[in-house]
């Protein structure tokens, strides 16, 4: 009796197990598309990075084959891929574990052009179990172009809600650009004042001056007792620079053009990225007679330093330095190139009465300096799709750099995900008006974190 009772439990848990697992919903396709439709080269551009995505991170290399066609121009006269393409197709391989692949259209130096060429680049196969998205296929003008919208998802990389990347968006070129967190320490302004900035998109990077001028005489010693890590107190602000990007009020004092009045500093470069600290360092920066600036820097305990001399670029807002190189890296796209930009990064919250230092996930800064402005448009006033010329009228930008902030998404309570009673209008620094909304960016509102997903058409 004991055995039939056994054997029938047996049975009645498989079945309940079974039904559970036929239950359980199945993953929607893995497509792979294009970031967008249209593409442009910039005036000043001689090649540009064309990417591909999928809706997830692949567990097998995924092989995906791109056709070109040339109109006006010809492969291997005016315009090269890498990787190089055979017989009309550019063939790439998406990596397991990986969500992304991309590839480079170059203009041959010398070729003149009219600026009416372009190339149609169009995936013709993908590897099992990958489908082909809608996003199919792309035309690249040999021109700018004036987007009159698109979607893409934003390459944020891997980390989740600490993605590795920041991604900067231009909407009239339908461009992304993604950059390594980790990739820089320091930013040198560009302008008429000797600014320089830390880098804002580390976890905890962090740093204080020392009553010293002269980097050959500070030793361990000198960080005897010093805190430059997170302690949710409101002493943390001092030691990052003003989360609205005001310059006037950066940790590091403006450069003086009399030597011995610019102190030595110590930085945590911290972060914690790849998952170890980047360290402490000392550093120092002078003004050079190039007009530029001169960064000194060592690890704490090395008598001898490093020495970069940085060039003010006109064509920046910043230059950036990576202190694990010693040389000058690119972030930033040019001025007037990019609208938002998203990512982890140095912010702030209330604590009491107080503000607290708090990096903040899935951030998004306008770009303020360059003149772009923004502002907020809940649905109950009118809808995204409603939302016209006419309804411009109504609208007040704003040029504060946090104007979109995290006001988009909601990562704690009931309703997780986009905030979908709201949607955004974006100025950009050429005058073309866009109106902006956030389709995704967790599995609770159907997307991935770290890849958010968003919309934008060109109002104005």
């Amino acid at each position: 009796m004991r055995k039939t009772a056994n054997r029938f439990l047996f049975i009645a848990l498989t079945a309940l197990f079974t039904n559970c697992k036929k239950d359980d919903p199945a993953l929607p396709d893995n497509l792979v598309q294009f970031s967008t439709s249209q593409l442009g080269f910039e005036s000043d551009s001689s090649s540009i990075e064309i990417s591909l995505s999928l809706s997830r991170a692949t567990s097998a290399d995924v092989p995906i084959v791109i056709s070109l066609a040339g109109d006006g121009v010809t492969y291997g006269t005016e315009f090269t891929t890498t990787p190089a393409a055979s017989g009309g197709n550019i063939s790439l391989t998406i990596p397991a574990g990986s969500s992304s692949t991309s590839f480079t259209i170059t203009k041959t130096t010398g070729v003149l052009l009219d600026g009416d060429e372009s190339v149609s680049f169009a995936i013709t196969s993908a590897g099992t179990p990958i489908l082909i998205g809608s996003t199919d296929s792309l035309e690249l003008s040999f021109s700018a172009i004036i987007s009159q919208g698109s979607k893409l998802t934003l390459n944020g990389g891997d980390g989740g809600a600490a993605a590795e990347n920041t991604v900067f968006v231009d909407f009239s070129a339908n461009q992304q650009t993604a950059v390594k967190r980790d990739s820089w320490d320091l930013g040198f302004y560009s302008g008429d004042e000797y600014r320089v900035i830390l880098n804002y998109m580390l976890s905890g990077a962090m740093a204080v001056q020392i009553d010293k001028n002269d980097l050959t005489q500070v030793t361990a010693e000198d960080t005897a007792g010093m805190v430059l890590s997170q302690t949710y107190s409101p002493s943390d602000l001092a030691k990052v620079d003003d989360y609205t990007g005001d310059l006037s009020n950066t940790v590091i004092d403006e450069i003086s053009a009399t030597d011995a009045d610019n102190k030595v500093y110590i930085l945590n470069r911290s972060g914690l990225v790849a998952g170890t600290s980047n360290g402490w360092v000392k550093l120092r920066v002078l003004r050079n007679s190039s007009g530029g600036y001169t960064l000194q820097y060592a690890d704490i305990a090395d008598a001898a330093f490093n020495t970069v001399d940085i060039a003010k670029d006109d064509t920046y807002q910043f230059s950036y330095v990576s202190l694990e190189s010693g040389t000058a890296v690119s972030v930033a796209p040019a001025k007037g190139c990019w609208d938002i930009e998203w990512g982890l990064a140095s912010y702030y919250t209330s604590s009491g009465a107080s503000n607290i230092y708090y990096p903040f996930s899935d951030l998004v800064f306008i770009n303020n300096m360059d003149g772009t402005e923004a502002a907020e448009v809940l649905t109950s006033t009118v809808t995204y799709d409603a939302f016209d010329e006419s309804s411009l009228a109504s609208v007040t930008f704003s040029s504060d750099r946090d104007v979109i902030g995290s006001n988009w998404r909601a990562t704690t309570g009931s309703s997780v995900g986009v905030k979908t009673d709201r949607f955004y209008v974006v100025k950009d620094p050429a005058g073309n008006i866009y109106k902006l909304k956030f389709l995704n960016f967790t599995t609770q509102d159907g997307g991935t974190r770290g890849y958010p997903n968003i919309e934008y058409a060109l109002v104005q």
